[in-house]
């Protein structure tokens, strides 16, 4: 009876070494840059997905600027291409997402790292006096500078030690909530 008992746990040890179906499909080299992020991590990230020349890792917010660091300085992306900002009132968060990428590393060249994160989402909007706010990225990545702005005007994300968080696009007495909100209306219409 025990030599069944090892068997049966032999057989156990063996089902779970071996990866799923999924696991052996994920492409070797982004798959490499996303086990970096979460051994270092752990917890503090979620990998929400791998494909071939993109990885999107979600993290809280207060996370954000020491996992962007580890990636600018240990897997060398060196720039942010671009800031976008989603709205989910169901949820009443914002989400901000940074899309990283390198022009020093050639084997990083086609890759785009999505590094995102969310912020709360208040139902009367006052940007920069209200709780919708994310650490800002620009000491990290200088790029973020106008997309960041772009992100505060458009969606009400503060971005907290960014240098200049002023209106970019619309005019200075802009006195409605940010228009690309989802409950944003177009007078007249």
């Amino acid at each position: 009876m025990s030599s069944e008992t090892e068997n049966s746990s032999e057989s156990t040890i063996v089902e779970a070494q071996t990866p799923t179906k999924a696991e052996t499909n994920l492409p070797k080299f982004e798959k490499d840059l996303a086990d970096k992020i979460t051994q270092k991590f752990g917890e503090k990230t979620q990998i929400a997905f791998i494909k071939e020349n993109r990885i999107r890792v979600n993290v809280k917010r207060e996370d954000i600027k020491e996992v962007a660091k580890f990636i600018r300085d240990e897997l060398n992306f060196d720039h942010a291409e671009s800031v976008a900002g989603v709205d989910y009132p169901e949820d009443k968060e914002i989400e901000v997402v940074y899309h990283l990428g390198s022009y020093t590393d050639p084997s990083l060249s086609k890759q785009i790292l999505a590094l995102a994160t969310r912020a709360p989402r208040e139902d009367e909007a006052n940007p920069g006096n209200d709780t919708t706010r994310v650490p800002s990225l620009r000491d990290v990545f200088y790029s973020v500078e106008f997309h960041e702005r772009e992100c505060f005007e458009m969606l009400g994300v503060y971005f907290e030690g960014h240098p200049d968080n002023r209106r970019l696009l619309l005019p200075e007495d802009w006195a409605d909530i940010p228009p690309l909100r989802k409950d944003f209306k177009i007078k007249g219409r």
